[in-house]
């Protein structure tokens, strides 16, 4: 079902049929710090404020409800693609059936969907599959059971895997990072800082940093020193020193950073000064 309606009448049933919701969404607006990013408005929205919205969808919170909603039926066709199998059919097929988003090499596959990242796919001898490869993981499913990833990331949360709320690339206020590689005691990542945003001030007690700028210019904060780093120029932040990584450039600020210690945990972060709120 598609939905049509103006900002107004929505905001008015809203306040009317889910005024809790209605609160904590403007009190997440109202908090939300804004910032220019070339020709856009970007706003921020605190994760606190966000965690306290209820978890309801539009169609259960508003329209099922509403006493002021009419239907039209469509004329033409309509799919909402809410599943690979869906996907696959959505997508032009081969003589045998198969649907293919990146390289694959399939030798006697039929009505499958194979979706690839970067890596080669290679498939022998099945049928009614969906292979999915990405950077974080791997799926592989009957199309008859594709809806069944829904019980993968449930399962994977109840287990505190961290792939069920950590991706391999991470967007941030700031930015965004990217793990590379990591083992015992170390983590790789390459971290990209949008022109004019800043890391906030923090130091790890756990663990020590290497950074090396491979395109744009970094501003670098350690204790009380400052220092700015172009192409091929790298730095040391030693464990239990504060520091801060900023792009005052108009272009992307790359880095790779390599971690090492005995934890390497996202939470081994103590923040002094952020413009983002989170300190």
């Amino acid at each position: 079902m598609l939905f049509c309606f103006s900002s107004s009448s929505l905001l008015e049933q809203a306040v009317s049929l889910q005024p809790d919701l209605f609160a904590a969404v403007k009190a997440c607006w109202l908090d939300a710090k804004s910032r220019q990013q070339k020709a856009f408005r970007v706003f921020d929205i605190a994760p606190d404020g966000f965690e306290r919205v209820p978890e309801i969808s539009i169609d259960f919170g508003v329209m099922e409800r509403s006493r002021n909603v009419g239907v039209v039926r469509a004329t033409f066709d309509w799919s909402d693609i809410g599943s690979w199998s869906a996907i696959h059919d959505a997508l032009a097929s081969d003589a045998e059936g198969n649907s293919v988003v990146g390289e694959a090499v399939l030798i006697d596959v039929h009505n499958s969907h194979i979706r690839t990242c970067g890596r080669v796919v290679a498939a022998v001898g099945v049928s009614n599959l969906i292979v999915v490869d990405t950077p974080d993981a791997v799926l592989v499913a009957d199309r008859g059971s594709a809806q069944g990833v829904k019980t993968v990331v449930e399962r994977l949360r109840r287990d505190g895997h961290e792939a069920a709320t950590l991706h391999r690339t991470v967007s941030r206020p700031w930015g965004s990072f990217t793990t590379i590689d990591n083992g015992e005691g170390f983590k790789i990542k390459r971290i990209v800082v949008k022109p004019g945003q800043s890391l906030s001030l923090q130091r790890h007690q756990r663990r020590s940093e290497h950074w090396v700028v491979v395109s744009g210019r970094a501003q670098v904060t350690r204790a009380l020193e400052q220092a700015s780093l172009g192409k091929n120029q790298s730095t040391y932040i030693p464990m239990g020193e504060k520091h801060r990584l900023a792009n005052p450039g108009d272009e992307d600020l790359v880095i790779i950073e390599v971690q090492c210690g005995d934890y390497l945990g996202e939470d081994d972060i103590e923040r002094f000064e952020d413009v983002y709120g989170r300190a």
